[in-house]
């Protein structure tokens, strides 16, 4: 079992953090769950667990039989084991692997292949011996998948079965690729892909049309007959299946769910995978709580969206049939807690984002002075600032705050390649037309429209003329909304530049580039993507980046640093909950058209953009509807009635 209380110090911290309550708060959940407050935390327990299991069996001479997972879930499990296979010797030497699964008719070497994920995250970096990694094979004829599926079968089985299966989820509830319909007694077999897991892989493959139909995979009952079982699950886009596989019933269309059976098992979460438990979404109808101001808000917008209410016609009754008369006997009426909620939520509301001076800011979320701040609105993406808070980025100007945006990576990965072909050609065009030499450009070309280098990183080149094509795209869209050319910046952070959709580790450099400019600035707000849910994961090493910069600079305590509030707003995939929002900048239908409009500049993702996620929808409709939501969402709980709302959560640093 994870000694999860020993392993890390801040591990220990983060569990006691959630959980709360009474000791039974766990009740609804069918197998053993931990939660840590990060994956990065997770990932460093998982690690630990498995390099105790490999040193307890080569103490008894035995093998250590381990079933490995891929996709993003266990990227950091790999990266710490082999930190300590560098710098604490540990020895792979004796350790037997089987991977769950391959794309079929994949060769090893395409970078999209499991083959190459397994050698590039861990093998390559370990002593494992070849002989010993055992990977079902994509690129075998269809006549042979039978015997080879048997065979892989035979091989678990004269290991001595396995010791260890790591496992992630799928937001069909697959594990492996044991899709919905899978029978709980399926052994390893091919397999046809659900059209969800293949959307999710499309950013992969540039496009789903790209991402193979068929893959190999381990069966349920494979999975079940190892001996330990330890299940992945990170951010928000997971929590809907996790609540199923781990409070629901055991089905076949939730193939996780049959992880249930299973007398060894846990399931490690982070805090946005964990949201849907009921410890965690409604503690209040599992158990006594202890309740926080935070868990006042979200109590009372739950019920009063629950009781379809406005907040301030919530009664006693209403109180105590949901599971809260402990929280107004803690305020004495519904009367006092409905107006002091009411209160709290309005105050979030302003439509000076810069705060307004001259007027008493005691109860606005930004301060008055000073008159004209200082601000930077960092952009993970060359479309995130006018995606995320476009209006916003247009009402500081406007306002008259001095305000500069900056653009952590090139985005040069979400450019197809049919449009890096059309401004190739168009630039050799022009070039020729010129009188130029057109050789390199004929070169590029010509690569570009090479259909059979898939799976390869980008040249160099090509990676130029995609994140011109993003540059230019962003100085359009953030010119039409006010900003000055020289307040537009380009960070360009080194960890993305890779030409694939793998990026590398965050890096000193990076972290460099990011402070010299809040330096360099001074900020007095300062603008970050808070959406961790995009589905290359930019956002959060960039947001790290900033982080690591800030900190950084406190260690040092310049004067000016203490005037700086850190804003966190989030993008295309998920919006903050309404009991986290602490600032809401009203838009009118003017403004949101005029946002649409700074959107349409960013047409290499339009009509069809690479990291679409699970929605098909293009960006700008996605942010319409989220912003137009949250309005609802205020006016429902009985505040005023806005077009559209733009919002904020602030963070300490």
């Amino acid at each position: 079992m994870l000694d999860l209380l020993n392993i890390h110090d801040t591990a220990q911290a983060d569990i006691s953090y959630r959980h709360v309550g009474s000791t039974d708060i766990t009740r609804y959940e069918k197998m053993h769950v931990e939660v840590f407050r990060d994956s990065g935390q997770a990932s460093i327990a998982v690690a630990h667990e498995i390099a105790d299991l490999m040193r307890d069996k080569a103490s008894r001479g035995e093998p250590c039989v381990l079933g490995l997972a891929t996709g993003s879930s266990p990227i950091r499990v790999y990266a710490e084991l082999v930190r300590l296979h560098e710098q604490e010797g540990l020895d792979f030497s004796h350790v037997i692997t089987f991977n769950l699964d391959e794309y079929y008719e994949l060769p090893p070497a395409n970078r999209n292949s499991y083959w190459y994920f397994m050698h590039d995250h861990l093998f390559k970096h370990v002593n494992v011996a070849p002989r010993n990694i055992n990977i079902p094979k994509g690129n075998i004829p269809l006549d042979e998948v039978y015997r080879h599926c048997m065979d892989y079968e035979a091989r678990i089985q004269a290991a001595g079965g396995l010791d260890f299966q790591l496992l992630g989820i799928g937001r069909t509830g697959h594990v492996g690729f044991n899709e919905p319909g899978s029978n709980s007694r399926s052994l390893t077999r091919l397999i046809t892909l659900d059209h969800l897991t293949r959307v999710d892989a499309a950013g992969d493959f540039q496009g789903i049309s790209n991402v193979p139909t068929r893959a190999i995979t381990m069966g349920i009952q494979t999975i079940n007959q190892a001996r330990r079982i330890v299940l992945l699950a990170w951010g928000h886009k997971k929590a809907e299946i996790i609540q199923r596989t781990v409070e629901g019933e055991r089905t076949s269309e939730i193939p996780a769910t049959y992880l249930q059976e299973h007398p060894n098992v846990t399931v490690l979460l982070d805090e946005e995978s964990s949201a849907e438990l009921r410890r965690f979404s409604t503690p209040w109808l599992v158990g006594p709580c202890q309740w926080t101001d935070m868990l006042e808000r979200k109590a009372i917008v739950w019920l009063s969206r629950h009781t379809e209410k406005p907040i301030l016609k919530l009664t006693e009754r209403d109180y105590n049939s949901n599971g809260m008369s402990d929280l107004l006997a803690l305020h004495g009426s519904a009367y006092d807690l409905n107006i002091r909620m009411f209160n709290q939520l309005q105050h979030t509301i302003t439509g000076w984002p810069g705060g307004k001076h001259g007027f008493d800011d005691t109860f606005r979320p930004e301060r008055a002075d000073p008159e004209v701040k200082r601000v930077i609105i960092f952009s993970p993406h060359p479309d995130d600032d006018v995606i995320s808070m476009g209006g916003t980025f247009e009402r500081l100007i406007t306002q008259g705050h001095d305000v500069h945006v900056a653009y952590q990576t090139s985005g040069n990965n979400a450019v197809t390649n049919a449009d890096a072909l059309r401004y190739a050609e168009f630039s050799r065009d022009l070039t020729d037309t010129l009188g130029t030499s057109t050789a390199r450009l004929d070169f590029i070309i010509e690569e570009l429209s090479d259909t059979t280098t898939g799976g390869t990183a980008d040249s160099a080149d090509i990676r130029r003329i995609k994140a011109l094509i993003r540059r230019g795209e962003a100085v359009a869209g953030a010119r039409f909304v006010g900003a000055a050319n020289d307040h537009i910046h380009f960070l360009d952070l080194p960890f993305y530049e890779t030409g694939s959709n793998r990026k590398n580790e965050l890096g000193e450099e990076d972290i460099r580039l990011t402070r010299e400019l809040i330096e360099r600035i001074r900020p007095h707000q300062i603008f970050a993507a808070g959406d961790l849910a995009d589905p290359h994961g930019t956002h959060r090493v960039c947001l790290d980046a900033i982080f690591i910069a800030l900190a950084e600079l406190k260690a040092e305590a310049p004067d000016w640093l203490a005037d700086t509030r850190l804003w966190l707003y989030r993008g295309a995939w998920q919006e903050w909950p309404i009991h986290e929002i602490e600032m809401a900048v009203p838009m009118s239908p003017a403004q949101v058209e005029a946002k649409r409009n700074a959107i349409f500049f960013h047409q290499s993702q339009k009509d069809g953009a690479m990291f679409q996620g699970e929605d098909n929808r293009e960006f700008w409709q996605r942010a319409e509807q989220r912003n137009r939501e949250t309005a609802q969402l205020y006016n429902q709980l009985g505040l005023t009635e806005y077009e559209a709302m733009e919002a904020f959560r602030r963070r300490e640093f």
